[in-house]
């Protein structure tokens, strides 16, 4: 039995964007990010009760409207009248991280299209999906290809299905709804602008109300039949208005000055297309009906601004989502000025009507920022969502290392100190590093591996259920026994093993793990802010190519993890803005750190190849020959087959080559700074497979 959406305790924006999705399907769907444990999943799974049912053809696996079906439908054609109608609730449909892809668009039954000539099709969760929600949990960590898929059916509203000139295509019109943890990495842009609104949660900090929290959980944990009959009334209340605001939607009146608003709005924080505009007087709109007014005030353009517009101002993956609401309000304030002096003098027009300067609010509430779905806001309305702080950073508040060596500063006294952080220069398009040879990991951009997607290299018998078809090894695999099985027509005689499928390359996602040198030798402020700026280059890189990423840095006496590998670069960015300097340099430590992060994750995804990206002067000290020990550890990496990059720092007239004797044992290129930028590499990863 589903949690009931009105015993949700806070969560303000979210439950709002959901009910304006539920009144105005058009917005485009909710992203909800936030930090786990804060009822994202409750709430979505919630709201979805709360939808009006749909009318359905019965007998149509792809949820046909009755009286206006799909001709193109592969269950039709349907009668024109719709006879025999009947109603469902509308469906939410989980589509699971680790989905296939026959699973999300279909599967087509290539055997009996080549043999039988019908097009025997399974619909996929597309079109379970039709007319209803379509529910990613954890969508920043689907899969690219999937990704594609989803992009193309919001896009044309339909899913097609091809498989070697046989197509099946159908109807696919669906609310999307994700949640995600911005820990675990960020969305494509592209599919993150395909989000209508987005709502960032965090658990409550006060008191009084995670207690309610956990005491409705209880109740609900202890006997769920007795707590939804006990919130049934409410239920029924959010259902009917969310029923009534979508009877009222299309006599909302959306004027000019609202569109003035709207437009001024987007246009000041620089988003880019117009889907921004469009999502955002869609909002508006609904967030009127949703209070009971037919006229779009200033507080419902300000109210979908900050619903509509915090993820598609970032400029880069490192940017927060959010908006500053000062330039919010005065920008809502010029543009009303602006349609008010527009207007003739004493003129009555729609602009001085919508402006917002009489709040007609026939119910009471305060809108849509008053009352929520079950009752008064405790704050008082719903806010912007604001970007939520970073996990603690492990290594930012450290103490430094106690280690004594000739490139430690010393506070007066004689305290040893570390060097205070230093900024990161600006980021570059970073040259592709890549790991040699072919792999078989997650699809992503980085390295040639064996995938679902890419280019055909040749073909093999399947070893469970078909994927892709190659024809011609197929029909050539079945030719030869035409005769003895009795072939008398133009169709082909097939067997199960005459079946081929397609062998492709394309490209994976690796894991790239940075070992940075923080010691003394590295704190020169100018030096830092380079090595910082190559750094978040590469960040940006990985995160442009899907891999996973994690941060190792040494100094003073030892070496920390300061990011597991993960999938969010925003986090690696982080502790690389927050890095401090100082101390010996113990490279054989961080090296040794390295060797263990990367045997760790062998074990959890033995798929995913390693790329090392050692980032240093080469220089070693602390310890009994600490030059020794670092060679050592360097061919223990070497020895374990990891592909290696030294990105040399070390600068001056003078240079003591030890980045590249580093290289050298590691088996592995070494790069200087400039070296790593785009155009002035040349041939950067013939050298990397060379050396391997």
């Amino acid at each position: 039995m589903t949690y009931p959406f009105s015993a949700l305790v806070g969560q303000d924006d979210l439950r709002l964007a959901l009910v304006l999705n539920a009144v105005s399907p058009a917005v485009g769907g909710v992203l909800v990010r936030g930090e786990k444990g804060t009822a994202k999943s409750t709430a979505v799974r919630a709201v979805a009760a709360l939808l009006p049912d749909v009318g359905v053809i019965p007998g149509c696996r792809f949820s046909c409207e009755p009286g206006s079906a799909d001709p193109q439908c592969p269950d039709g054609p349907h009668p024109a009248e719709g006879g025999g109608a009947s109603q469902r609730p509308a469906r939410l449909v989980e589509l699971p991280v680790g989905a296939s892809e026959d699973r999300l668009v279909g599967a087509l039954d290539i055997e009996r299209a080549l043999a039988e000539g019908v097009k025997a099709f399974e619909p996929g969760l597309l079109a379970a999906a039709h007319r209803g929600v379509l529910y990613v949990d954890e969508v920043n960590l689907l899969h690219d290809h999937l990704v594609d898929l989803l992009l193309d059916a919001a896009a044309m509203g339909a899913s097609y299905v091809e498989r070697e000139g046989v197509s099946v295509r159908h109807a696919a019109r669906f609310l999307l709804v994700g949640t995600m943890n911005p820990e675990e990495g960020e969305l494509r842009p592209q599919l993150l602008d395909r989000f209508g609104l987005t709502v960032e949660v965090a658990a409550s900090r006060e008191t009084d109300e995670r207690v309610e929290v956990v005491r409705r959980r209880l109740a609900y944990d202890a006997d769920p039949a007795a707590f939804a009959a006990r919130w049934a009334p409410q239920e029924q209340q959010v259902r009917t208005r969310i029923a009534e605001a979508r009877a009222l939607l299309p006599e909302v009146r959306l004027g000019d000055a609202a569109l003035r608003q709207i437009a001024a709005t987007c246009a000041a924080f620089e988003v880019d297309g117009m889907r921004a505009d469009i999502v955002m007087a869609r909002t508006a709109t609904a967030l009127a009906a949703w209070a009971g007014r037919t006229v779009v005030l200033a507080e419902d353009v300000r109210q979908a601004a900050l619903l509509a517009l915090p993820h598609r101002r970032r400029r880069n993956p490192f940017d927060a989502p959010g908006l500053d609401e000062d330039k919010l309000d005065e920008t809502l304030e010029r543009a009303r000025s602006e349609a008010e002096s527009a207007s003739e003098p004493g003129a009555n027009s729609d602009s001085d009507s919508d402006s917002g300067e009489d709040d007609p609010d026939p119910d009471g509430d305060g809108g849509p920022g008053g009352d929520g779905p079950d009752g008064p806001d405790d704050d008082g309305g719903g806010g912007a969502p604001q970007p939520q702080d970073s996990p603690a950073d492990p290594g930012a508040g450290a103490e430094p290392a106690q280690g004594q060596g000739h490139d430690r500063t010393a506070a007066p006294g004689g305290a040893p100190h570390e060097q205070p952080a230093a900024p990161a220069a600006e980021p570059f398009t970073a040259r592709t590093l890549t790991v040699p040879g072919l792999g078989e990991g997650a699809a992503g951009r980085r390295s040639r591996a064996r995938t679902a997607q890419g280019r055909t290299t040749g073909a093999r018998r399947p070893e469970g259920a078909l994927g892709r078809l190659h024809l011609a090894a197929t029909v050539q695999a079945a030719a030869p026994y035409q005769r003895a099985r009795g072939r008398s027509g133009p169709g082909l005689v097939l067997r199960r093993d005459d079946l081929r499928e397609a062998v492709r390359e394309g490209r994976e996602s690796n894991l790239v793990l940075f070992v940075v040198d923080a010691s003394g030798s590295m704190a020169a402020r100018q030096r830092m802010s380079a090595v910082k700026g190559a750094v978040l280059s590469l960040l940006l890189d990985a995160y442009q190519r899907r891999d996973k990423v994690g941060l190792v840095t040494f100094r003073g006496t030892g070496a920390e993890v300061a990011l597991p590998p993960t999938s969010s670069v925003d986090a690696g960015a982080a502790r690389l803005e927050k890095l401090p300097t100082g101390g010996r340099t113990p490279l054989a430590a961080g090296l040794l750190k390295a060797h263990e992060v990367l045997r760790v994750e062998r074990l959890r995804d033995p798929s995913r190849r390693p790329l090392l990206v050692v980032v240093t002067d080469g220089r070693a000290t602390g310890g009994p020959d600490p030059v020794a020990l670092g060679a050592r550890a360097a061919r223990l990496l070497a020895a374990s087959g990891t592909a290696a990059v030294v990105v040399d720092c070390e600068t001056g007239p003078v240079r003591l080559g030890l980045a590249g004797a580093l290289a050298a044992d590691l088996g592995a290129v070494a790069v200087t700074l400039g070296e790593l930028r785009a155009d002035t590499v040349s041939a950067l990863v013939k050298d990397v497979r060379r050396a391997a």
